[in-house]
């Protein structure tokens, strides 16, 4: 028996529903693969910030945990018992927010120098050549395989009144007696920069990497000088590496704790090094955690706002 195949035509009805289920199709794709990252920030970023909130409601108890429980079960009636005083005291107390203000202090200087020294050295990693731009950039990754504790424990050993810096500058002639580095602003400002200008680096690396040539060679036709063609074509259009690279560096660092409380003074005042004393010093986990939920806010709503405003610039 011989079957016929006849071929269905394909109507404007026909085309619209194959388009929806398609549309269908990748918004699922795209919804499953959003999900992923989603999932990661809710588990380890989300509930996180919601135990330290409610520890920040808490009042200090000689107990184990050293906090109060916000709901007391009183037989069948649960009482919630909210605490805001913490979070008064942070502004009732000067100490809170000198931290809070020499932090980002430290981190903007910080930031800035680190911009100022990592700049050049990206746009001499993206201008060379393939064989040489892997070593550099293995060069500048190479500090990661080192243990950041060590890293910050050598310039202990380089800053001390008897370390390198100082044996060299006396046997040179150039110092009488040893300078005091170490414990110092100075000796936190080294450490800082150090230890996160590979996150300067690497983004404004991207950035001018994929700079194209042809924009500077226009640039150069139409009369600019190398200086000027420096400062209003690269320097614009390698704008996302500079605020990717600063928010990399100064966000950690006003959280930093390790460094001030290794190569700064008694009298370094940071807000990580004051958090390290709430919680174990002072076993004061409520304050502690007020403290920290006040400080992801000052870090994070400026940004959240900032890449908002960017987006709304770039769309319109």
């Amino acid at each position: 028996m011989n079957t016929l195949s006849e071929s269905v035509p394909l109507t404007p009805g026909r085309l619209r529903l194959s388009l929806v289920w398609l549309q269908g199709r990748l918004r699922g794709g795209q919804a499953l693969v959003a999900s992923v990252p989603t999932l990661w920030l809710g588990l380890f970023f989300l509930i996180p910030f919601l135990v330290v909130f409610k520890i920040s409601l808490a009042e200090t108890a000689i107990a184990v945990p050293p906090y109060s429980a916000l709901l007391d079960w009183d037989g069948a009636m649960a009482n919630l018992q909210v605490n805001f005083g913490n979070y008064q005291f942070l502004f009732e107390d000067s100490l809170y927010l000198d931290a809070y203000l020499n932090s980002i202090k430290v981190a903007g200087i910080s930031t800035l120098i680190a911009l100022v020294i990592a700049y050049p050295m990206a746009y001499v990693i993206a201008r060379a050549s393939p064989g040489r731009r892997l070593v550099l950039l293995s060069l500048v990754i190479l500090p990661f395989w080192t243990s950041f504790l060590l890293r910050v424990y050598a310039w202990m050993g380089f800053l001390k009144k008897n370390g390198v810096i100082n044996d060299l500058l006396m046997s040179l002639g150039l110092i009488d007696q040893p300078l005091t580095m170490l414990q110092t602003d100075f000796a936190v400002y080294i450490g800082i920069i150090y230890t996160y200008l590979p996150f300067m680096i690497l983004p404004l690396y991207s950035a001018l990497e994929k700079l194209d040539d042809s924009l500077l060679e226009a640039a150069e036709d139409l009369g600019c000088r190398p200086l000027q063609r420096f400062w209003l074509v690269t320097v614009p259009l390698s704008l996302p590496g500079i605020v990717a690279g600063c928010l990399l560096v100064f966000i950690p660092a006003v959280g930093e704790f390790v460094i001030p409380a290794l190569l700064g003074g008694s009298d370094t005042l940071m807000i990580g090094r004051v958090l390290w004393d709430e919680f174990f010093l002072n076993r004061d986990w409520p304050m502690a955690s007020a403290v920290a939920i006040l400080m992801l806010l000052f870090l994070v709503v400026p940004i959240m706002l900032f890449r908002n405003a960017q987006g709304r610039k770039e769309a319109a």
